[in-house]
C-alpha cells in the first residue's frame, strides 16, 4: 500500500493548502508589477512555478506507488526553490516591498521544508514494507 492510497484528497494535505494558498498570494502580488517586457517574463516564470507546486503535490496523490508518488513531490519541492529564485529577483529589482517579500520567502521555506518531510515519511515506510 503506497502513501498516497491512505490520502482521501489533495485538498486534505495542508502543504497543498498553503502551496495554493501561495499561489493566490502570488496573484494578488503582481498587480502591483510594472508594465514591461522584464516583469512579463518573471510574471510568467514565476506563475509557472508557483502553480507547480500545487499541482505536483495534488497529481502525487494520484499515484498508486510510493516511488512515483515521491516522484512528483520532489518535482513540487523544485518548483518552490525555483519560486524562491523568482521572489528574489522582484524584491531584488523592488518589484514588492522587502515585509511582503520576506513573508513570501517564508511561506516557500515552510511549504519546501513539509514536502521534505512528506517525501521522507514516504520513503520510510516504503523502505520498511
Amino acid at each position: 500500500m503506497s502513501e498516497s492510497a491512505s490520502i482521501k484528497s489533495f485538498r486534505d494535505l495542508i502543504v497543498w493548502q498553503k502551496s495554493d494558498r501561495l499561489f493566490y498570494d502570488l496573484l494578488n502580488d503582481l498587480k502591483g508589477f510594472p508594465r514591461d517586457r522584464v516583469a512579463n517574463i518573471i510574471t510568467d516564470q514565476i506563475l509557472r512555478s508557483t502553480s507547480s507546486i500545487s499541482a505536483n503535490i495534488a497529481e502525487a496523490t494520484g499515484c498508486y506507488s510510493g516511488k512515483d508518488f515521491e516522484h512528483f513531490l520532489i518535482i513540487a519541492r523544485r518548483s518552490v526553490v525555483e519560486t524562491e529564485n523568482w521572489y528574489i529577483k522582484i524584491n531584488n529589482l523592488k518589484y514588492i516591498n522587502p515585509d511582503l517579500f520576506n513573508g513570501r520567502y517564508k511561506q516557500c521555506e515552510e511549504i519546501r521544508v513539509m514536502l521534505n518531510a512528506l517525501i521522507g515519511s514516504s520513503r520510510r515506510k516504503r523502505d520498511s514494507s
